[in-house]
């Protein structure tokens, strides 16, 4: 197809020039056999002037000029001639003149023109009318006007004018046959010059076109090379450098992107172990308060166990007892089981998830927390739909890092005798309308009453490893860990601070699927 194209374009493109060109030359040519024609038409009038001047010298008797019948009979054949549209011939005295010819009617100017010539003692040419040419329209007229003289004195004038029409349809008639010679020339030079520019540019092309067609990395000398292609062998010489190095950077953009892959896969490893290694830290942090909350019912248990190994309980008595048992068993095992989700590795996938469930959960781990001692936990969670498609247990280590960072940060405050902790949530305009439908989002804050974020640091607190913790107290992953999980589940975190005093934590995560009724979940639960 490209060849094919090349051709095309080839012949083409050399016949439209050689139009071009031949056009242009048989256009220069005309305009010169119009500069000949009229230039033998102003000598042709000279050589008549010239033949009136002699008639004049062999008069002896100037009062029978011009209109003497012996002058007349002899000039009136010569100025009869095919081309001659009219001659005019008076005396200087403005005796009556001579003027024969069908065409003397039609030029205006010619006697100011012959009266100007016997002024001036001079042969003037001049021009009049206009007639279709070859190529445009031409001067029609050609009009030779020059004194008589007798004895060195003007004695009359002689005016001739000859119409161009006929020249101009001897070279229409001419260019008939230059059409027939142009198509022929066109045809046969157009012919050698594709053949000449075949074996010289076109052949060498076409073979190297199709050599890429069947291009393989391990094809050595790609593009043959001769040298009776020309300039086309340094092309030739060129592409194959060029394949070369486009096989070699190939190979070492493979050898990059396997390297980046291996690094992908070891990077994904890297961020579950932070993932998970800061899920621990945060489960380590609870577990005196889920040793103090099991160690209240194993007593209560030992108790109860000491009661039933006395003689005569009744047995109502030892039921009541067994039942009382059974439910502190129940609230251990509640306990575990929660502290096994939080620590449990994030396996699962994504899946929806009713966010309000998991912030339940959250608020139930940490209400028997002794850092949660003197603060005042309240959940408002007020939006109507809370489904979204997330993992859920990494939602739980999110949730869980942002509300002991807030006890954190409220505890810290010793001036404040009693601290507020609150979580809530809402439905907002969806950040970006892509992918997700008109459910929009849902944005839960995480609010306290503390010392808030110095200005400083706020934009920081998102970056691995920093914290403002003394050493020891934090690995400066907790904020990072939840950005990062919050980036990867295509929502956003942001912190700022209150302007009531105290920090504000903001997630926005994307709604799932299609929304429910929530109003029944609409409610203010104070811990």
């Amino acid at each position: 197809m490209f060849a094919r194209a090349l051709k095309s374009n080839v012949v083409i493109s050399l016949a439209v020039f050689l139009f071009i060109g031949m056009i242009l030359i048989d256009f220069v040519v005309v305009r010169t056999f119009q500069r000949q024609i009229i230039q033998a038409e102003i000598d042709k009038a000279t050589s008549l002037i010239a033949f009136m001047q002699n008639e004049l010298d062999h008069i002896n008797d100037l009062s029978q000029f011009p209109l003497s019948p012996e002058m007349r009979s002899r000039i009136i054949p010569f100025f009869s001639q095919k081309d001659m549209a009219c001659t005019y011939i008076d005396s200087v005295d403005q005796k009556p003149h001579i003027a024969f010819g069908e065409d003397c009617g039609l030029i205006e100017p010619l006697e100011d023109w012959h009266q100007e010539a016997i002024k001036t003692g001079r042969r003037l040419v001049n021009f009049d009318g206009s007639v279709w040419g070859v190529f445009w329209w031409q001067r029609h007229y050609v009009i030779v006007s020059a004194p008589l003289l007798k004895d060195n004195q003007i004695v009359g004038g002689i005016s001739i004018v000859h119409s161009l029409e006929s020249a101009y349809q001897d070279l229409r008639k001419s260019q008939e046959f230059v059409a027939l010679y142009l198509v022929i020339n066109i045809i046969i030079l157009t012919f050698i010059g594709f053949q000449r520019l075949f074996k010289i540019f076109l052949e060498p092309i076409e073979r190297l076109a199709k050599r890429a067609e069947n291009y393989q990395d391990t094809d050595g000398m790609f593009f043959p090379v001769r040298k009776q292609d020309n300039e086309l062998h340094i092309l030739s010489k060129s592409l194959n450098s060029m394949t070369r190095r486009i096989t070699e950077d190939k190979m070492q953009l493979k050898a990059a992107v396997q390297a980046l892959e291996k690094s992908n896969v070891e990077l994904q490893k890297a961020q579950a172990e932070i993932i998970r290694a800061e899920k621990l830290a945060s489960v380590g942090r609870l577990s005196s308060g889920i040793a103090h909350e099991i160690g209240n019912p194993i007593g209560i248990i030992t108790g109860y166990l000491e009661l039933l190994k006395q003689a005569g309980i009744k047995t109502q008595d030892k039921l009541e007892y067994i039942d009382r048992t059974e439910k502190e068993l129940q609230r251990m095992d509640t306990v575990i089981r929660q502290m096994l989700n939080l620590s449990r590795k994030s396996d699962t996938g994504t899946e929806v998830v009713a966010i309000h469930a998991v912030i339940d959960d959250i608020a139930e781990v940490l209400k028997v927390q002794p850092l949660m001692a003197n603060i005042d936990f309240q959940l408002n969670l007020a939006a109507e739909n809370d489904r979204v498609k997330t993992d859920p247990n990494q939602l739980h280590q999110v949730f869980l890092n942002l509300a002991i960072n807030a006890a954190d940060a409220v505890s810290a405050d010793k001036e404040k005798e009693t601290g507020r902790l609150e979580i809530s949530s809402r439905l907002v305009a969806a950040a970006s309308s892509n992918n997700r439908g008109v459910w929009g989002d849902i944005e839960i804050l995480f609010r306290d009453n503390g010392p808030g974020i110095k200005p400083d640091v706020l934009e920081n607190i998102f970056d691995p490893f920093f914290t403002t913790k003394e050493p020891g107290k934090g690995t400066g992953l907790g904020l990072y860990v939840c950005f990062m999980i919050i980036d990867a589940l295509g929502g956003n975190i942001q912190a700022r601070n209150r302007d009531e005093g105290g920090a504000e934590i903001a997630i926005r995560l994307p709604l799932a699927g299609e929304p429910i009724n929530r109003a029944q979940n609409r409610f203010c639960l104070d811990i």
